[in-house]
């Protein structure tokens, strides 16, 4: 009877341990697969964008002489679409110094572009709004609710941005002496 008790025991150690390995052995199912594809973020933004919208104008309560300067307004500030059709894609450690500053640049004349039509939009829908309108509009468009421009909080999500607290000198963050 004991044999028998130690028999049943070991085989099911080894089920146990056999069905651990085929657990182990098949292939994981990537966690990025569950991340959402481009088109499904691209509709979620598009989505989050329309909402925070269409408060804003809930609150702003618009007269229908302000209607036209808020379509204005919202034709000129209109997130482009992204259309899937990218330029060839270099790693940016594989681009030379001048390579990466021109890039640099370039990006940085389009934000500048896009934020020169955001204003002459912004400018000129503001002029329409009465004075409790203009203080509403302030509190809530380009993060006045939340801290930062356009709804986010500093860059990448961070409290305060790049120049957060005395933590950070600079754009490295804090030095480490040693």
């Amino acid at each position: 009877m004991n044999t028998l008790r130690k028999s049943i025991l070991i085989g099911f150690t080894v089920l146990g341990m056999a069905a651990a390995h085929a657990q182990e052995s098949k292939p994981a199912a990537k966690q990025h697969d569950a991340r959402p594809s481009k088109e499904q973020m691209q509709a979620k933004m598009a989505d989050m964008y329309a909402k925070r919208q269409a408060r804003l104008h809930d609150l702003l309560k618009l007269t229908t002489q302000q209607e036209s300067a808020w379509a204005n307004y919202q034709a000129a500030i209109k997130p482009a679409a992204m259309d899937g059709k990218r330029p060839e894609h270099k790693p940016f450690n594989k681009l030379s110094s001048p390579e990466r500053l021109t890039l640099a640049l370039d990006m940085t004349k389009k934000r500048e572009a896009s934020l020169e039509t955001h204003l002459k939009a912004v400018t000129a829908f503001y002029a329409q709004l009465n004075p409790a309108q203009q203080t509403l509009f302030d509190e809530h468009s380009f993060g006045g609710e939340r801290g930062g421009f356009g709804g986010r909080r500093g860059h990448h999500g961070q409290h305060g941005g790049w120049g957060h607290g005395d933590q950070h000198e600079g754009w490295g963050g804090p030095r480490r002496e040693g």
